[in-house]
């Protein structure tokens, strides 16, 4: 049975870090697609961070502040989210691409690359 899990999530202050994980099992990473999407209530889902074939990809608004990566010994992946802003509010849901497909690099931000998704993690920041 394929699990994601995701842990890390809270409330902070705007300016203050977090870091997700989302550890797998059931399933080897190996050099799958991996993404963090993030959505709040009454707004579509949207991609945060991916590492697909070639390379990290970013959502522009959380480009230089935050960092996706992976460990795939631990067959983990991580959210570093630093700087952190009261529009980045959200839940946040890990995600792996089970088939591999090759894509253009953009489109690892679209959720229908992905086929094994976690229940997601919540984000609060406030002051």
């Amino acid at each position: 049975q394929v699990q994601l899990v995701e842990s890390g999530g809270g409330s902070v202050q705007p300016g203050e870090s977090l870091t997700l994980s989302c550890e797998v099992s059931g399933f080897t990473l190996d050099r799958r697609a991996i993404g963090w999407f993030r959505q709040v209530p009454g707004k579509e889902r949207e991609g945060v961070a991916s590492i697909g074939k070639r390379k990290r990809i970013y959502a522009e608004s959380v480009e230089d502040r935050f960092t996706i990566s992976r460990d795939n010994a631990k067959n983990t992946f991580y959210l570093q989210m630093n700087s952190l802003m009261p529009e980045d509010a959200a839940t946040y849901t890990c995600a792996v691409d089970r088939d591999q497909a090759v894509y253009t690099d953009d489109l690892y931000l679209n959720p229908f690359v992905y086929d094994y998704w976690g229940q997601g993690t919540q984000v609060t920041v406030s002051s």
